[in-house]
């Protein structure tokens, strides 16, 4: 089960941090991921990190989000800083129990996702 929270209101240049909390789930295979779907749009990808801790951000997002991970919490993080009005979106987690790499970026690679937490950038 994935339990996804962190979502909110901010306004543009501000930061927020974005929380995926896995319970029965440890970081031994696989991958977790982040996607987003903005408003009237199609969901897509963010970030990932391999269970061998190398990470993939979408060329979108890199130099202002990062994400990690706490393994013993089994806990994964989306660090977002200046974000702007098109990162408004709801984000979701995702799980992948497969050791995808080349397909990391797809959400079909995906076998859990969390519910969800919305984010609004305000400009």
């Amino acid at each position: 089960q994935l339990q996804a929270s962190g979502g909110g209101l901010v306004q543009a240049g501000g930061s927020l941090r974005l929380s995926c909390a896995a319970s029965g789930r440890t970081f031994s295979s696989g991958a977790m991921g982040w996607f987003r779907r903005p408003p009237g749009k199609e969901r897509e990808f963010v970030a990932a990190i391999r269970w061998t801790g190398t990470t993939y951000h979408a060329d979108s997002v890199k130099g202002r989000f990062t994400i990690s991970r706490d393994k013993a919490k089994n806990t994964v993080y989306l660090q977002m800083n200046l974000l702007n009005p098109e990162d408004t979106a709801v984000y979701y987690c995702a799980t992948a129990l497969r050791n995808i790499v080349s397909m990391i970026r797809f959400p079909s690679s995906y076998d859990y996702w969390g519910q969800g937490t919305l984010v609004t950038v305000s400009s």
